[in-house]
């Protein structure tokens, strides 16, 4: 590296609960931390719930702090809507390119009005939301959003696509925060070491099309009933069935969603299910619950004290034989569920409201992050470390580690632990490099 002191600066790419939490441990007046997140607001899905078990905090409340620790730190620089474009080096000297997409409206001139997207007269299913509710090509995801900045969907503004002359966002902005000439910047920082934390997703029930889902209004998918249940959320919490907008009198949790196809168990999908029976009883008194699964995974004593306690009346638990033998029929507001019982024969149960538990799988962009950085991925297609065995977070390619749920499913705590065990494995690494490079033709090491 021809002879340059090693670099304590960190990239650390994504800002969900992990990312944010290694690049506040991180980050000081020795070290900087730049921090890329692909999405145009830093928090990850970990907003997206209302609440986290086992102890059932408000999900807001508990990384609010973390968002705006992140973003008024001075040594942490926040890249929203951008993406990792190269990395080239070693540890210690590593130059990553980053493409900085365009947003398109000021981060420093916007107060957030919400002027812009009250102009805006294209409209289109909320991703961020589920598609549960609408958005503007001129949007934040949700309330709440930090930075509380909204972004332009060029595919869909009708000027930037060439559709029309439109500059109604411009106009209706009385501050010239809005500029559509705007466009992406390709920067480069030099960083010593990398850390990928960039999330995963939950799997797509659409294959599964004995489940209903997409076809049966009252068939949600886990993350479509979280953002039912939030209050930042598209109903501002109300759960009711799509269409009649009628409340759910009962509902059938379906575990293991995916299990089989995934090819390994998520780990948290059970704890969910006991989440969601919670926020049921918490919203509609005397809901009955039924729960159809094949086994389940509750792991730790706090673990299974929450699934004991789940509130309210349960009325069953449903042991299936073989999750992928479960169906869902019906019309309207009513669905039943059929499934395989232990001794085999078919059993069934009415209900409103059917909430599938998908399984953990890796983030669509997994694969491309991976080559761009020039990382192994495991077997299920998340990243993997260079010695899955042992304790250390570090990936296939030295100087370059991985936290959180892009190396595997898990829930919010570990992928807190693991971002704590990677920013401790990462300054050690750069403080041995350190020593080592200015050390290095003496025969001695700097005093300290």
């Amino acid at each position: 590296m021809d002879g340059r002191p090693a670099v304590r600066d960190v990239l650390v790419i994504g800002a969900g609960i992990a990312g944010m939490k290694a690049a506040l441990m991180l980050a000081g007046p020795a070290r900087r931390v730049v921090l890329v997140e692909r999405l145009p607001i830093i928090g990850g899905k970990t907003i997206k719930n209302e609440e986290s078990f086992p102890n059932m905090e408000c999900s807001t409340c508990m990384v609010a702090p973390i968002q705006q620790a992140v973003l008024q730190n001075p040594h942490i620089e926040t890249l929203t809507h951008s993406v990792l474009e190269g990395l080239d080096g070693a540890p210690g000297d590593f130059t990553a390119r980053i493409r900085a997409k365009a947003r398109y409206v000021s981060l420093e001139a916007c107060i957030g009005c919400g002027m812009c997207w009250e102009a805006c007269p294209v409209t289109l299913p909320n991703e961020w939301e589920e598609s549960l509710s609408e958005r503007k090509a001129i949007y934040v995801p949700c309330a709440g959003s930090l930075p509380n900045v909204p972004v332009i969907d060029a595919e869909r503004c009708l000027r930037l696509n060439g559709t029309e002359e439109c500059s109604l966002c411009v106009e209706s902005c009385a501050f010239e925060a809005v500029d559509l000439a705007d466009g992406d910047r390709i920067l480069e920082r030099r960083v010593g070491a990398v850390l990928v934390a960039s999330g995963a997703e939950t799997m797509s029930p659409a294959p599964f099309v004995r489940l209903g889902w997409g076809t049966l209004p009252g068939v949600f998918t886990s993350m479509e009933f979280e953002r039912l249940f939030a209050s930042n959320g598209p109903t501002q919490g109300a759960i009711t069935l799509r269409g009649s907008g009628t409340v759910p009198g009962s509902a059938a949790i379906v575990h293991c969603v995916g299990r089989a196809e995934a090819g390994y168990c998520s780990g948290v999908c059970c704890m969910a299910a006991f989440k969601y029976e919670r926020f049921l009883h918490h919203r509609i008194p005397g809901v009955r619950i039924f729960h159809v699964h094949s086994d389940l995974c509750v792991p730790g004593k706090a673990y299974q004290g929450f699934a004991d306690g789940s509130a309210g009346d349960r009325s069953g638990l449903l042991y299936s034989s073989s999750m992928p033998d479960v169906e869902v029929s019906g019309s309207g507001d009513s669905l039943l569920v059929r499934y395989p019982d232990a001794s085999g024969a078919v059993a069934e149960v009415r209900v409103d409201m059917v909430v599938l538990a998908t399984a953990i799988v890796p983030d669509p962009s997994s694969a491309a992050l991976a080559g761009t950085a020039g990382l192994g991925l495991d077997a299920s297609g998340f990243v993997g470390t260079a010695d899955p065995s042992g304790g250390s977070m570090e990936t296939s390619r030295p100087g370059v580690f991985v936290a959180g749920t892009a190396q595997g499913p898990m829930d919010i705590q570990g992928a807190v632990i693991q971002a704590q065990a990677a920013a401790g494995q990462i300054a050690s690494l750069l403080d041995r490099l350190r020593v080592d490079r200015s050390g290095a033709g003496s025969g001695k090491r700097p005093a300290s």
